[in-house]
């Protein structure tokens, strides 16, 4: 999926939530957003097969707060506070996503879950939270992922 801002809507909170994109596609999304105002956050998954290295990866990039406990509970909590990092919204891009979803596939469902779950409680604050996942597939509905068995 190629979009520029303005096909995204960008200024529309009702268009915020999670995504499938190219991997070409991160830099111009991310400038985009960027020039929404948005703070923009990139977290490369390249080699990521694990739940447990994409807790430190996403604790690292997102300058988590010590003591983040390193589970699902704690990303979705440190998600939904981010007072450490104030901003008018935030895009989350998560580039080379491939290998975490097929090595391990509950896991990813499990971040798009969070991640879904965190873009609308923000949306409940009037703050777009926007995430962007990086596939070769992109064609494919993140939706689509989350319903297989």
């Amino acid at each position: 999926m190629t979009h520029d801002g303005f096909e995204l809507g960008l200024h529309d909170i009702n268009n915020a939530g999670i995504y499938a994109i190219g991997n070409d596609d991160v830099a111009p999304l991310s400038a985009a957003m960027r020039d929404a105002g948005l703070r923009v956050i990139q977290i490369d998954l390249d080699g990521c097969h694990d739940k447990r290295t994409l807790l430190m990866r996403l604790a690292a990039r997102l300058d988590f707060p010590t003591g983040f406990g390193g589970n699902w509970d704690a990303l979705t909590d440190n998600l939904r506070d981010l007072a450490w990092l104030p901003a008018n919204g935030y895009a989350l891009f998560f580039s080379d996503a491939d290998a975490l979803r097929s090595d391990a596939g509950a896991d990813f469902d499990t971040l798009l879950d969070v991640l879904d779950e965190a873009s609308r409680y923000w949306s409940e604050s009037n703050v777009p939270f926007w995430a962007f996942v990086a596939l070769r597939d992109a064609d494919v509905e993140l939706e689509q992922d989350a319903a297989t068995p």
